[in-house]
């Protein structure tokens, strides 16, 4: 398909710089295959069923943005995925001035040995510190918004708080999950007195989902591969409650994406450890999941591409632009949407 199918007009007033408060108050427009509605977020429990299950993403986001320099050339990196005890690939703004062996000090005692070069700014880093690994980028590095807020705003105290959610226990992200940023403990008490299940999994989301699709085809681009777990126990409950009739909901495209990718082609959720790229376009056909919530995309973007698979991408593009006429706010800090295919 055409990437130029995807996209949509945004005015630059509809991208939230901050999250409302509390995070349950956002605003919640609810897409079925035939109808549109506004609401809030607290709405949710009345758009589920007992017996449904929601499924969330337990990563952290780390401090991934690193300030470096190699000699007097200043170095800015994004690290995106981890691939052992100290080596991570990451995106660098000015990679040319990298080669092989040279060396980065980033502060806080940790420094970077480029390993490898690939293609578009990525990096294999190499790092060391005189502490762990884990400490040193917690000291050296800053929380990685994504670049249309980090436009326009310096990332600041509020956001290392703002960019998790309640969710977060395992460290590894450089995104946050965000349309479980608008969960609150009162939410989450009223899904439960509506007997609505949950079920958390962990997909440690990569700097490449901000990234932008440069092709002109879908057929062409290049996922950058995640790391995901899901244990045998959730696994297990989310077949049983699916063979009971409930639905089973991903909070998140992160969560989503992990779901379909531990999925056979014959509907039953296994246990999954490892890396995915998983791509999902219009033409798809989905097997773990039953709806959606997640926040308002950017135009042409593979998360836009994959809500459109789920909804259809002629009712996609309308929700959006019903979005865009009401004013909901966009983006990782913005409202949501509920999506219940037929």
């Amino acid at each position: 398909m055409r990437v130029s199918d995807f996209d949509f007009d945004l005015p630059e007033a509809r991208i939230a710089l901050r999250p409302v408060s509390p995070r349950d108050s956002a605003r919640l427009l609810i897409v079925h295959s035939d109808e549109m509605r506004d609401g809030v977020v607290s709405d949710l429990p009345t758009f589920l069923s007992a017996g449904d299950v929601l499924v969330f993403n337990d990563t952290r986001v780390i401090p991934a943005q690193l300030h470096g320099r190699r000699g007097d050339a200043r170095i800015g990196v994004t690290l995106h995925k981890r691939e052992g005890q100290s080596e991570w690939l990451a995106f660098v703004r000015n990679s040319r001035r990298l080669r092989e062996g040279d060396r980065v000090e980033f502060g806080a005692g940790l420094s970077g040995e480029v390993l490898a070069k690939g293609e578009g700014g990525e990096v294999r880093f190499g790092f060391t510190a005189d502490q762990p690994i884990e400490a040193a980028i917690a000291a050296a590095g800053t929380m990685p918004l994504p670049p249309y807020i980090a436009s326009k705003r310096p990332t600041d105290e509020r956001d290392a708080e703002d960019y998790q959610t309640m969710f977060a226990r395992e460290d590894g992200a450089v995104a946050a999950p965000t349309a479980a940023l608008h969960f609150t403990d009162a939410l989450m008490h009223a899904l439960s007195e509506r007997g609505v299940a949950t079920e958390t999994l962990t997909l440690h989301v990569g700097a490449g989902t901000f990234l932008p699709v440069k092709v002109e085809d879908t057929d062409q681009h290049r996922m950058h591969s995640e790391w995901g777990r899901i244990d045998g126990a959730a696994a297990d409950r989310l077949n049983e409650a699916r063979a009971a009739g409930g639905r089973v909901i991903a909070v998140g495209t992160t969560s989503l994406r992990l779901l379909e990718s531990a999925t056979g082609k014959d509907g039953i959720i296994r246990p999954f450890s490892g890396d995915t790229d998983i791509f999902i376009t219009p033409g798809y056909r989905f097997r773990a999941i039953d709806g959606l919530m997640t926040n308002f995309h950017l135009p042409r973007s593979t998360l836009f591409m994959l809500v459109s698979a789920l909804m259809g991408r002629e009712r996609m593009q309308a929700a959006y632009a019903h979005a865009i006429r009401q004013e909901y706010r966009f983006y990782s800090y913005g409202d949501a949407s509920l999506l219940l295919p037929r």
